[in-house]
């Protein structure tokens, strides 16, 4: 037997701890991932996943998950799902009770209605003043939106907007949070899961990285496992979960293999501010967190802690850093 391990971005710590039980009581690592998710799913407190997400333009939360088994690369995932809160749940039914890899929308929410999901209100008060306020600061009415042409709000919203006036004060960042779950279990198998409610103030039907697989998640029990998080179209043009995957499968150690895909996204041409963070793990329980932004942490747990730990993140500032010293 191994040593179960869990790695994830930094809002699933509690998650991870809570899955880590399961883990040592012999569960698989998808069924550690996905519980792990749901954790967070249903936590009122995180804005950027599940109940309580910040809403699309239109005020209606939309979310976004994808699964994917390590042993057999089988996937599923689920894309701007409304009224139910399990979407990594669901992604899990779309990869093995059905013969597709991505359900969308209305299809989506259709299938969530049959296979037995509980219907909830997703747009929490709390998470809906937060999208009110950016509204107020940008000189935008939400009540007073044209269906016909919700683009440029949209462009507005989602950009740093650089407001002429002064009046208007500071305006804060869109939120593009995600939480990842990268996990190896007793046998060895790697599993991993991300779930989203995607970019606040987003077009409806918007869809990022989150459930595309190859883009912001990737796993493979022979090379590792690799999942995304922050401004997803970075990662759509790049299928950046893959490359980290492929760097591992082409022999490079995962410091290499983590730098080639930052260099890669750094010649990406982007608004102000975006940026990307992964994580990383790999078969021999090797793991690393990248990100494009300094500061920025990831966290993980082994079998043999007692609480899950944060850990920087690398740059490729840190790792020119190093090779310079």
């Amino acid at each position: 037997m191994m040593e179960p391990i869990i790695v994830s971005s930094e809002n699933g710590a509690t998650a991870a701890q809570e899955a880590m039980v399961l883990l040592r009581q012999g569960a698989s690592a998808l069924d550690a991932a996905v519980a792990a998710a749901t954790y967070v799913e249903r936590d009122l407190a995180d804005r950027s996943v599940g109940v309580a997400g910040i809403p699309n333009v239109r005020g209606e939360v939309e979310l976004d998950a994808s699964v994917m088994d390590g042993q057999t690369l089988r996937a599923g995932g689920v894309a701007a799902l409304r009224a139910y809160a399990d979407a990594a749940w669901l992604a899990r039914y779309v990869m093995e009770r059905t013969p597709h890899v991505l359900v969308v929308g209305e299809g989506a929410r259709r299938l969530a209605r049959e296979a037995g999901c509980e219907p909830v209100t997703l747009e929490h008060e709390d998470s809906l003043a937060f999208w009110r306020r950016r509204f107020t600061q940008a000189g935008l009415n939400p009540e007073a939106l044209d269906e016909g042409k919700l683009l440029p709000p949209v462009r507005t919203l989602t950009g740093q907007l650089s407001l002429s006036d002064a009046a208007q004060g500071t305006v804060e960042a869109p939120e593009t949070g995600t939480v990842n779950f990268l996990v190896r279990d007793g046998n060895g198998r790697l599993a991993s899961v991300v779930s989203t409610s995607g970019l606040g103030w987003k077009y409806p039907g918007r869809v990022g990285d989150s459930p595309i697989i190859g883009a912001g998640n990737y796993c493979d029990d022979r090379f590792g496992a690799a999942a995304c998080t922050g401004m997803g179209e970075l990662c759509l043009r790049l299928l950046t979960a893959r490359s980290v995957v492929d760097g591992l499968r082409r022999g490079l150690p995962l410091e290499e293999a983590g730098r080639e895909a930052l260099a890669d996204l750094a010649r990406l041409e982007r608004e102000e501010g975006q940026f990307i963070g992964f994580v990383t793990l790999t078969p021999a329980g090797r793991h690393m967190g990248f990100s494009e932004k300094p500061g920025r942490e990831y966290a993980y747990m082994t079998g043999a802690m007692a609480e899950a730990r944060l850990a920087p993140r690398t740059t490729l500032a840190d790792m020119a850093s190093t090779k310079a010293g």
